[in-house]
């Protein structure tokens, strides 16, 4: 039996950004002064890439940015989400116990195939997750045919010695004289 594995496009992104996350995490110790403009600058959103026959989802965890804070660029195969979330208030005076969320700058650019519609890249965003769909060209999408009894039209039917002559329907679907080049000819 064999087994069959895809190829999975996103599979060395995604290992590079775990690592990089692996080595931040490590890197900081709990009760550490962070810098705030390494920190602000260091975080991406989490992404989900997922693939249909029609279409690319990319959706972003962006809770608490506002969709005007949101700029997203589609060039040479690379589409990059970028912006900014503010702090939702002013902390100044008051002693933080703890700041797990992430603010200020942030960037993310994802590699698609070149096969996209650029031209119909859509965006939205609802609860803080912004989603983003982007279409594949026509040319690239699967194609359904449909198989019919007999011959195809114009196809080259065997005859004889091999020599092959254009197929028309009316002669070969029980006909006793192939027409090709405006000729009859008898068959057998």
């Amino acid at each position: 039996m064999t087994l069959m594995t895809g190829w999975d496009l996103f599979e060395d992104l995604r290992a590079a950004q775990e690592e990089m996350m692996m080595a931040r995490a490590l890197a900081w110790r709990a009760g550490q002064q962070r810098d705030s403009a390494a920190a602000a600058a260091a975080w991406a959103p989490a992404v989900d890439i997922s693939e249909r026959k029609d279409a690319y989802l990319v959706a972003a965890d962006l809770p608490g940015v506002k969709t005007g804070d949101v700029e997203i660029t589609f060039e040479d195969g690379l589409l990059t989400i970028q912006g900014e979330r503010h702090p939702a208030h002013d902390a100044a005076g008051e002693k933080v116990h703890r700041a797990e969320r992430r603010y200020g700058a942030f960037r993310r650019s994802i590699t698609l195939p070149s096969h996209v519609d650029a031209d119909k890249i859509e965006a939205a965003a609802q609860d803080g997750v912004l989603q983003i769909l982007v279409p594949k060209a026509q040319e690239v999408q699967a194609k359904r045919i449909t198989v019919h009894e007999g011959h195809v039209r114009g196809s080259y039917q065997m005859r004889g010695a091999g020599a092959p002559s254009p197929c028309r329907p009316a002669a070969c679907h029980g006909g006793q004289v192939v027409r090709a080049a405006g000729v009859d000819h008898p068959v057998g």
